[in-house]
């Protein structure tokens, strides 16, 4: 037990309870070198190859079962359809990820507009793709035209027209909530 002159303040702060001993063990080894806690570590989370066989094989039944799925929720699609290795991926991906972590109005909306301009999003359109990924391609489309201002014949520019006048926040808060939907499913992380 430790004497009163190694801690002076310990009657200012009596212990709550009594420490287990997984908290016992944690304290005893408080400040030991690294050297001599990592090996027994290392050989302590070691598993036998059959488990990590095992392991492996459970995995891979997983993944293949969950590519073979045919039911697929709309976010799910939508980061199929936007694959990381594209542009248009990447720039989703940064979405999702910063606008969980944006405050305001004004950068998520110049955020937005610097990852929506440059996209190809109107290859992503038809094919059948689901509703939902291509409603929200659609999104991208009039959002990437707002940005860019360009000014095309046909559907697009219809659209860009009704957006004009129904708002721009209107659009950017669509795909802020849609990036925030897809940040929450797949973005890990605290802000």
């Amino acid at each position: 037990m430790t004497t009163e002159s190694s801690m002076p303040f310990a009657c200012f702060a009596p212990t709550v309870r009594t420490p287990d001993p997984m908290r016992a063990a944690i304290t005893a080894a408080m400040r030991t070198p690294e050297p001599i806690c990592v090996p027994p570590l290392v050989e302590a989370a070691t598993v036998p190859d059959t488990v990590r066989r095992a392991a492996a094989g459970t995995a891979r039944a997983l993944i293949e079962g969950l590519r073979g799925s045919k039911a697929r929720g709309g976010v799910q699609a939508l980061v199929q359809e936007y694959a990381l290795s594209s542009q248009e991926g990447v720039a989703l991906m940064c979405l999702a990820e910063a606008l969980l972590r944006i405050p305001d109005t004004a950068t998520r909306d110049a955020l937005i507009r610097d990852k929506i301009a440059g996209g190809d999003w109107a290859a992503h359109i038809g094919d059948g793709r689901s509703l939902f990924v291509n409603a929200a391609t659609w999104g991208l489309v009039v959002t990437g035209k707002l940005a860019a201002s360009a000014d095309d014949r046909g559907l697009a520019t219809a659209l860009t027209r009704l957006v004009a006048r129904v708002g721009e926040p209107v659009i950017r808060r669509g795909v802020d909530l849609a990036m925030r939907m897809m940040g929450e499913q797949f973005v890990t992380g605290q802000t």
